[in-house]
């Protein structure tokens, strides 16, 4: 048995963090509260304090695993130092790459094992919820007042640019026919395709990046 040296005080973030590191390298499905007591040579009922069953233990790392997605997202989508376009495409690639480093934790958020769950802790209707969409949603319509963005629902519109990268994201993540190869290109393509929808192109849109310069130059005309 491993010898406990955790601090009793701390046990229930110790659990968490040892929740977090095990499915990083497992299936989120072979976690257990045996997997924690192992790992901190506690007793059964000492977790029980804590965790009444795997379920509660599930939906705290679902809420804490929001927080870390949305402390990752937001800051990016409400850098006003950043130009409004490339703050969509610096954050619509963090989100990718989000899912890329963490998999595991991606799909116990979005997936449907634990949607039952998930349901109860957050509601993205709600745009002080912590999950990443509102600040998405804030984005969009900083852009609908400064006449980038076309004025549709502002719901709508991040539900349609949250799908599509949650699409590609599973495919990258699930290596679909071997997507990942060309990831980087899907992303940019992906993402053209999401601003020809979004933009009203009655205002100069400033950028620094190459690609979106790209994008909004003028097409010849024969």
């Amino acid at each position: 048995m491993i010898k406990n040296t955790y601090h009793h005080g701390n046990l229930k973030e110790n659990f968490l963090e040892i929740a977090f590191r095990f499915i990083a390298t497992h299936n989120v499905e072979r976690l257990t509260l045996k997997v924690l007591s192992d790992a901190t040579g506690t007793s059964r009922s000492a977790i029980y304090r804590h965790f009444k069953n795997k379920d509660a233990l599930i939906a705290l790392m679902i809420e804490r695993g929001f927080e870390k997605f949305n402390d990752t997202m937001a800051p990016v989508l409400t850098n006003a130092n950043e130009p409004l376009v490339d703050r969509f495409y610096l954050a619509t690639k963090t989100y990718v790459e989000w899912a890329k480093e963490y998999p595991s934790l991606y799909r116990l958020l979005f997936g449907h094992a634990y949607a039952h769950l998930r349901d109860d802790i957050i509601d993205i209707n709600d745009d002080n919820s912590l999950t990443g969409f509102g600040a998405l949603k804030q984005a969009i319509e900083e852009g609908q007042s400064s006449g980038i963005i076309e004025k549709k629902s502002s719901h709508t519109q991040a539900i349609i640019i949250w799908s599509s990268l949650h699409g590609l994201s599973s495919l990258i993540i699930d290596n679909f026919t071997r997507v990942e190869e060309v990831s980087s290109e899907l992303y940019d393509a992906m993402f053209e395709n999401l601003l020809a929808g979004l933009i009203t192109n009655k205002v100069k849109i400033i950028s620094t990046i190459p690609l979106i310069n790209t994008i909004l130059k003028p097409k010849d005309t024969l």
